[in-house]
């Protein structure tokens, strides 16, 4: 199976993709990451792996539509079975969303539908989680749809909140669970245990 990840940032959910690739515990192998952000440390990572890696936005192409056929263009060129968002903090053109119907995966640091939605990324959700007095929270593996953060859920874990957490405490045990739990879930999805569209 070859996938694509979308990655705007760091790209540490890319590379426990690679990794876990890598290590035989994924099925498949990463064939092409793309980034909004042309100084994203996921295309550096990428450039490391020696896998393809694109900057790719609409102030490149200069609109949404350009971008999207572009991406398309990139996606068809390397045989791509299944996208998975990483972090990608943008909304996939509806043309992208139609051709890979069912066949893209985000991943949301809470356990949806709460802490969802438009803004709601990054220390927003786990400032969010402890201001709401949560006792657990945890990670979302859901498909990707028009909305933000309201496609069908795949798969979650739970993750403790506990007394005393700031924001960026409670987001390190997140990610470190969120790490763990793609490879889970790429898994299972690379050997259709979980069905792609």
């Amino acid at each position: 199976m070859n996938i694509a990840v979308f990655a705007s940032h760091g790209g540490s959910d890319l590379q426990a993709i690679i990794d876990g690739c890598k290590n035989n515990k994924i099925n498949a192998k990463v064939v092409v990451v793309i980034s909004n952000n042309g100084n994203s440390m996921a295309l550096q990572r990428a450039k490391n792996e020696k896998i393809s890696a694109y900057h790719m936005s609409a102030k490149k192409y200069g609109c949404e539509e350009a971008l999207a056929q572009e991406i398309l263009a990139v996606l068809s060129k390397y045989d791509v079975d299944m996208i998975f968002l990483a972090g990608y903090m943008r909304m996939l053109h509806v043309s992208v969303l139609k051709k890979y119907n069912n066949r893209i995966f985000n991943i949301h640091p809470a356990l949806l539908p709460k802490f969802g939605g438009k803004g709601m990324y990054g220390m927003n959700v786990h400032n969010a989680v402890i201001n709401a007095g949560e006792t657990e929270t945890g990670v979302t593996i859901h498909r990707v749809n028009a909305e933000y953060d309201s496609g069908e859920i795949v798969a979650q874990t739970k993750v403790p909140v506990i007394e005393n957490d700031t924001p960026e405490i409670l987001a390190a045990r997140v990610l470190e669970r969120e790490h763990e739990f793609l490879v889970e879930v790429i898994s299972d999805i690379s050997e259709g245990k979980i069905i792609l569209g």
